[in-house]
């Protein structure tokens, strides 16, 4: 059975040690970029790994991991960086790369250790842009975002609160569909096995959800002109998003680790 989203379920408490929560959300944003930057240029094995490492320590210590985090970061994104360095492997060159040892061979056809080194580091630099970005999207919500853009980078409201209404659509939708399957297997409707009675459920299930879909978007833009959005050039805020002094350690301090560690990693080579 799958799990009911709540709409109006509360954010989760988070202990003041789990530093990550407390930010400004821009700020998560903003810090791993030059650490992003430089990965996308890197062509060593050392560096994409050094960055992981960073994102890695940064999530440990500062996010309130779930289970389910805990497994993307431990189990999907080590696993996915396997396979994609074995996948992009293949896709080189063998003669332009060192060929000395034969990791697999099929025929004609030779995998070799330069090749494999080769798609592993484009493999890692991917997975560690994917852990960086984890650091804001793991401890930030959608809502804070469009909060912090308009109170900090002075964003028009009628953008960001847009945007916000856009984001209550997203778990209003998952809990409607929940809603929809349970009322469809009360009536009996599931349509059998395999993925043809997979299809057709999702047919099923898609007019009544546009349907609520509509009738949601009516309501809340009457709430909205209700509240004379749009009518004035500002607006008062009932959650506010700071900017503090630890927002400034976190955006100073986080580029500093990257810029120590170009400086200080030895790269290795690739053949």
């Amino acid at each position: 059975m799958t799990a009911v989203v709540d709409p109006y379920a509360a954010a989760a408490r988070v202990s003041a040690v789990r530093f990550l929560h407390g930010l400004n959300p821009l700020v998560k944003l903003a810090a791993p970029l030059p650490a992003i930057v430089a990965l996308v240029f890197s062509r060593d094995l050392a560096t994409p790994l050094a960055f992981a490492a960073l994102g890695y320590a940064l999530l440990l210590v500062g996010a309130r991991l779930t289970a389910r985090s805990a497994a993307l970061l431990f189990l999907a994104i080590p696993l996915t960086a396997l396979v994609l360095s074995l996948s992009f492997g293949l896709w080189i060159d063998g003669s332009r790369v060192d060929d000395a040892v034969v990791l697999l061979a099929v025929g004609d056809y030779r995998f070799t250790l330069g090749m494999w080194q080769v798609g592993a580091a484009t493999a890692l630099r991917l997975a560690a842009i994917v852990v960086l970005s984890l650091t804001a999207g793991l401890t930030t919500t959608g809502p804070d975002v469009a909060r912090s853009l308009v109170q900090q980078l002075r964003v028009p409201y009628r953008v960001g609160y847009t945007a916000l209404a856009a984001f209550r659509f997203v778990p209003r939708f998952a809990h409607e569909l929940e809603v929809i399957r349970q009322a469809h297997r009360v009536r009996g409707m599931t349509g059998g096995r395999g993925p043809i009675a997979a299809v057709h459920r999702w047919f099923g299930y898609a007019v009544p959800l546009l349907a609520g879909a509509i009738r949601h978007a009516e309501r809340v833009a009457l709430a909205m002109d209700s509240r004379a959005f749009g009518a004035h050039r500002t607006r008062t805020e009932r959650h506010l998003v700071p900017f503090r002094l630890r927002d400034i350690a976190y955006l100073i301090l986080v580029p500093a680790a990257t810029a120590a560690l170009l400086l200080t990693i030895p790269t290795l080579e690739l053949p």
